[in-house]
Formats: structure tokens, sequence, C-alpha cells
């Protein structure tokens, strides 16, 4: 695909994820998260000729007029959208597929000082919400979501969504094998709650408490 058609890709996605969207004046003056990718295809372009300097300080620049910080080396699909961008920080070793949708606050960062592979690898059609941080060489499946504010580890697989600190998957698709074929179906992942266990927990103490209490006054 050519530059100017990830552009347009680019320029759809808008339209495609935001309803706010009006019109394309509006898009290509006053969208930050368009103007963040456009600049990044540009760096990225640049990166991938060897110029030095150069490309870190056009995304400098593109951090400064947008609050999206976009490594010139990260290799990002066409149909890419960041939604009320600001904070958005994306290393350089990640990897995201094509028509993928970020809030505000999303973290596609490293957990160390590693060498190599270091980021995340996202796949198509995922969508990050507001605040989340995805860290280290891990992979997120296609269609997967993860929600606001979670902090991922570990790989997500396809169609799931993951919430929660640290990440949990919440629902998945799962494949059966029957007589006619394979059959995909979306399943519920039981996803434990600390506080009524800690109330159940709370509820044994106690009625274990009343069976002592028995037993003396019983005596």
């Amino acid at each position: 695909m050519g530059f100017w058609d990830t552009i347009r890709r680019d320029y759809e996605a808008v339209f495609r994820n935001d309803p706010a969207a009006r019109n394309g004046f509006e898009v290509v003056l006053a969208y930050p998260g368009f103007h963040a990718i456009f600049f990044h295809r540009i760096n990225h372009l640049v990166w991938n000729a060897g110029i030095p300097v150069i490309p870190r300080l056009l995304s400098h620049i593109a951090r400064f007029l947008t609050g999206i910080e976009i490594h010139p080396a990260a290799k990002i699909g066409p149909g890419f959208f960041v939604d009320h961008g600001m904070g958005v920080v994306i290393g350089e070793t990640t990897e995201v597929g094509e028509d993928c949708l970020l809030y505000q606050g999303v973290t596609l960062g490293g957990t160390g000082k590693e060498k190599g592979k270091r980021h995340p690898t996202l796949g198509n059609n995922v969508v990050v919400g507001t605040g989340a941080k995805i860290l280290g060489a891990i992979t997120i499946g296609d269609h997967a979501k993860i929600g606001a504010n979670a902090v991922v580890l570990d790989p997500v697989p396809d169609h799931a969504i993951v919430v929660g600190v640290p990440g949990k998957v919440i629902k998945k698709k799962i494949t059966r094998m029957t007589e006619g074929g394979p059959v995909e179906s979306i399943a519920r992942v039981f996803m434990p709650d600390p506080v009524e266990e800690k109330f159940i927990e709370m509820e044994k103490y106690i009625a274990e408490l009343e069976k002592r209490i028995e037993k003396i006054e019983g005596k």
C-alpha cells in the first residue's frame, strides 16, 4: 500500500471511530490524532531511509504539537486513529495492525532496559481504552478490547476483553469441535472480586467464632 493510500485509510478511520467528526476540513485542521499519525508516516519513512537525528527531531515536534509521542521506528498499519490523544506513548519496537483505535493516556511501552523487541504487538481492529498500559513484548490478538486503565502484561487472545490491574481476560472466543465442524462462541471468563472474597472470609470467620462461643456457653 502506498503512502497516500495509507493516509487515506487513516483519514477514513477518523469518521469511522469518532461520531463528532463532521467534515474533512475539521479533521485536517483540528484533529491531533490525525496529525500525529500523519507526522509519524513521514518520520517512519525518514527513519527507514537511515537518516540520523531528523526523525527523532520531527517526532519531538509532533509530540509538542499533538501531545502524542510515537517513536519513528514504530510500525503502524493503515486505518490507525488516536481519539482525544493527549498523553499517548508508543515505543520503538511497537507493531500495530490495521484499523486500531487508541484513546487518551494509552502507553504501548516496555518493562525494562532490555534490547531488541521490547514493546507490544497489536493485531488488527484492536481497541485500547483510556489510560491503559500494555507493557512488554506481548501480542494482543485481533479484535481484542483493552478496558480503561487496565495494565496488560500477558498476551491476549483474539476477540478477548481485558480489564483490571493486572489485566485479566473476562471474555474470549472459544472454538469447539462438533460433528459439523468447528463452532466458535464467545464465553465469559470468571473474574474474582477481591471485595466479595473478603466478605465471604469474614462470614466464615464469624460463623466459626459463633460456634466457639456456643461451645463455651454450653459447658
